[in-house]
């Protein structure tokens, strides 16, 4: 069962429809649109099929015990059924505003019911985020929050991230999926985006290079300086590929390259 916190009722008409595809053995959910919210592979369910949200475990790299792992946007659940699965010691919460998508990552991408360790809250992701209580509260917070036009996120201001950056624990990273708008011919906010996380982060981010049409993912981090040498940080890379199947070596040298870091260490 889901829980409900949220400021006032959101009625569902204000929702797009859901849709399902399949291609081969990947199910895909939409909402309403060709865009794709989400996947799950029918013959892996808890793994991640998409790339990019395989890089929204990024924060791997430089955190191995999570206390809490929090999901703002719940999609086809990809991210929590993981987190769930492979952290059994961690409590797992996803936060969704519509009712319906947490329905179809029940019926549709066998997200298992809620139990001591893992929660699905039915809210408003800016109004549960900001919440008093919610103050160092996340070793790892995921953000991957898109409406059915998916051409930037929902929430996407100085002050939401600032919220964020206040619900994470010290050391605590922040995940999030933006969006560079300039592959479809529109203006490119993805430098904004950037620019409002590095604002609400004292500077301390870190993008990867795009894997997907448009979605990057970046990661900003809360908490004491952290200095580690890029030999360590490749031996960690190389771990998270035997253990995941990911190409994360690869990531980590489109991170260098894209945030332009030279030195024999990783300094943030």
């Amino acid at each position: 069962m889901s829980r409900r916190t949220s400021a006032t009722p959101v009625a569902a008409s204000a929702f797009p429809p859901l849709s399902f595809s399949e291609q081969g053995r990947v199910r895909y959910l939409h909402f309403g649109s060709p865009w794709v919210q989400g996947a799950m592979h029918l013959n892996r369910p808890h793994a991640i099929v998409l790339e990019y949200v395989q890089q929204m475990m990024g924060w791997l790299l430089f955190l191995e015990t999570p206390q809490r792992m929090v999901q703002l946007g719940l999609g086809a659940a990809a991210l929590t059924k993981f987190c769930y699965r492979q952290f059994s010691a961690a409590e797992i919460v996803a936060v969704e505003l519509n009712p319906a998508v947490i329905t179809a990552a029940r019926s549709m991408f066998c997200l298992p019911p809620d139990d001591a360790r893992l929660s699905v809250v039915e809210a408003d992701a800016q109004y549960f985020i900001s919440r008093p209580h919610h103050r160092d509260w996340a070793t790892v917070l995921q953000v991957d929050l898109y409406d059915e036009h998916a051409r930037g996120p929902v929430f996407d201001s100085v002050a939401f991230y600032r919220s964020c950056r206040a619900a994470l624990q010290a050391p605590g990273i922040l995940a999030v999926n933006l969006f560079s708008n300039s592959l479809f011919g529109d203006p490119d906010n993805l430098p904004h985006s950037l620019e409002h996380l590095r604002a609400a982060f004292d500077g301390r981010v870190l993008a990867f290079a795009p894997v997907h049409e448009g979605n990057v993912v970046a990661l900003a981090f809360n908490g004491p300086p952290l200095s580690v040498d890029w030999e360590t940080l490749y031996r960690r890379a190389l771990l998270l590929e035997q253990a995941y199947d990911w190409p994360v070596r690869k990531w980590l040298s489109g991170m260098k390259q894209v945030n332009n870091l030279h030195g024999l260490s990783l300094e943030i």
